[in-house]
């Protein structure tokens, strides 16, 4: 393999950044759930007991091998600004209250292990439950306005 310096190859090619737009929430959510599905039956952590936590605590939550992990290791998503796997970083990141959060990663819904695909199923979820949501919104609206 031979070796070329930056100046050297940019006399051979267009070496300028490709501007793409941000991801969406939902494009966000939906890659974590396809990064889970690479390994289905990896074996996940969920947060501990994390309702029990103070708001500050539970902002620093977090555990080795938990769905958060498996997030943070992508690559695509620390891209867009995945800035750890701690939860308040987490939620910050996927929009997430801190009641989904709960639901979705907490050991009182999960036990003490659970595999990737459970998280991915979970994480689906939370955008079907926004997607309902927005229609049952604009549903709403367009009732209120006569539409």
């Amino acid at each position: 393999m031979e070796h070329k310096r930056v100046v050297d190859l940019q006399n051979l090619a267009d070496l300028r950044p490709v501007e793409r737009a941000a991801l969406t929430r939902d494009e966000r959510l939906g890659r974590w759930a396809e990064v889970l599905e690479v390994d289905p039956s990896r074996m996940l952590r969920p947060l501990h007991e994390i309702e029990y936590k103070t708001p500050d605590e539970r902002r620093l939550a977090r555990a080795d091998n938990s769905p958060l992990t498996v997030a943070y290791e992508d690559s695509v998503l620390r891209a867009e600004g995945l800035a750890s796997d701690r939860l308040g970083d987490v939620m910050d990141f996927f929009g997430l209250t801190e009641r989904q959060a709960h639901v979705a990663f907490c050991s009182c819904h999960l036990g003490s292990s659970f595999e990737a695909r459970i998280a991915a199923c979970r994480v689906r979820a939370l955008l079907k439950a926004e997607t309902r949501q927005r229609s049952g919104l604009r549903a709403f609206f367009a009732a209120l306005l006569g539409l």
